[in-house]
């Protein structure tokens, strides 16, 4: 029984912010342990019985960083398969191009278990066993989802009715009676008390074939530009696994819509698998925050913090900055290199409306962080005023940029350490550290890394225009020039 883990590796998380951004999404996050929660997703279905290949749905503009994330991961299987959108669409988008792609690599038989990047799960073991439950019931032809027993009646979360008896043949899984939307805390406390409504983990086991057709009857408007899409895609393979870019035209005409709405509440052929494995929704700072232990007086600190007089508060230091705190009560305080959230506990959903008011504003802080990822390595900027900025960039071994070009401004570039090669116009040359070169604007220039070990350099910008987007590509090995 051949089963292919399917993780779908979106969603901005403005809850979430200034840690999550737009192009630094919550599945990046990094817990108290170092792992990221795509890290931590993509292991547990690394570990899933009879898995040698790992598919994840994100998109163009993450997938270096996503793909950087399942390396650093050492999972142990043979092939990673990434499936890249050029927009967002909803889940219902994103399985129907998975399913799609998963029967033309498998077979229309091929069992998919699909499971969003941002969940923890604390019992690896119960983890498995409700995996291969809901395996061989889909097997049959069934949808199977994963409903976990509730601990408490928790609002932020959808609730699933089933029937109290198991289906003839297969203990472990029932029928779905209906879905429940996120309840009001007096209807949460009903749901729990009955015995037979589970939480929603959103987790979902079923045949390629199966969903493809589920999704051909009741949600057309979906799988037909889905499927066009993997039909007219860019696809490339390497030795460890391969690439599936969808087609921007035939994915933008598909209908925005989440599998819960296109099919689960639809369809008849719907199971669950209840399942005890210390599941949880990494959705607001108030779950990150219980995931550390609190001190003497509820306070819990991830980084550097000194407290005097402090209670009940979650404190975060992302870049090692000190942060004193004093006679403050029910606080989430999140300090990043460029912004500094300070929240009271019981608001720590509404994070989300000061990204929108950055997004409306077209400020840098919805979507990018100080230090921005690349395919090539990283820049952090270091400091900018008026016709300047200072960056310090940092180019992965045998990485290079684009052959480019600005309009407005001019570049100096100093080695810090390691080595590079640089075009410069007509002029290839080699610096070492403590070495520099003057790209004027107009000319066009690329940064190549030939070496073993990371190129650092400090780039000095100067001109009338220092935007992002001032850049002419012309050349690139990680396919952006525009077509």
């Amino acid at each position: 029984m051949n089963i292919i883990p399917v993780i779908i590796c979106g969603g901005a998380g403005t809850r979430l912010w200034p840690v999550s951004r737009e192009a630094f999404p919550k599945p990046l996050l990094k817990l108290a342990d170092g792992q990221s929660l795509l890290q931590k997703t993509f292991l547990r279905a690394s570990h899933v019985a009879n898995v040698s290949e790992v598919v994840i749905v994100t998109n163009r503009e993450t997938y270096f960083l996503t793909k950087d994330e399942c390396v650093e991961a050492k999972s142990d299987v043979s092939q990673l398969g990434f499936i890249l959108e050029p927009s967002a669409r909803n889940t219902a988008a994103a399985i129907g191009v998975a399913a799609e792609v998963v029967r033309q690599q498998h077979g229309a038989d091929a069992i998919m278990l699909v499971m969003p990047a941002d969940q923890l799960v604390e019992d690896e073991a119960a983890f498995g066993a409700a995996v291969e439950h809901a395996a061989r019931a889909a097997q049959e032809g069934r949808i199977v989802t994963f409903g976990i027993r509730p601990t408490k009646p928790e609002t932020g979360y959808g609730y699933i009715e089933f029937e109290s008896a198991p289906l003839a043949g297969a203990d472990a899984v029932h029928k779905v009676v209906r879905f429940v939307e996120k309840p009001q805390l007096s209807v949460a406390q009903e749901l729990i008390a009955d015995g037979r409504h589970l939480w929603n983990a959103g987790m979902f086991c079923f045949t390629a074939e199966t969903m493809l057709a589920e999704l051909d009857k009741y949600a057309p408007t979906v799988l037909g530009p889905a499927v066009a899409a993997v039909i007219d895609a860019k696809r490339s393979t390497s030795k460890d696994g391969y690439t599936v870019e969808l087609d921007a035209a035939q994915f933008s005409r598909a209908e925005d819509i989440s599998i819960d709405y296109a099919v689960m509440e639809r369809s008849d052929n719907v199971n669950v698998v209840p399942c005890e494995m210390g599941w949880s929704d990494i959705g607001s700072w108030l779950s990150i925050s219980e995931l550390t232990a609190p001190d003497a007086r509820g306070n819990r600190i991830h980084g550097e913090a000194e407290l005097y007089e402090v209670d009940n508060c979650f404190i975060r230091s992302e870049d090692g900055r000190m942060i004193g705190a004093v006679g403050v009560q029910d606080l989430i305080v999140v300090d990043t290199a460029d912004a500094l959230l300070i929240a009271s506990r019981d608001r720590a959903q509404d994070v989300k409306q000061i990204v929108a008011k950055l997004k409306k504003v077209n400020h840098d802080a919805f979507r990018l962080h100080r230090t921005v990822h690349r395919p090539w390595g990283t820049y952090t900027v270091l400091e900018e005023g008026d016709r300047f900025k200072m960056k310090r960039i940092v180019v992965k071994p045998n990485a290079q940029l684009s052959l480019q070009m600005h309009h407005h401004r001019s570049e100096h570039w100093i080695v810090v350490s390691g080595c590079a090669d640089i075009v410069n116009g007509e002029q290839i040359i080699s610096l070492q550290p403590n070495e520099s070169t003057y790209i004027p604007a107009g000319h066009k220039h690329r940064l190549i890394n030939p070496g073993v070990m990371d190129l650092v350099l400090i780039e000095v910008q100067c001109g009338e225009y220092l935007g992002e987007d001032d850049i002419v590509r012309f050349e690139d090995v990680y396919g952006r020039v525009p077509a």
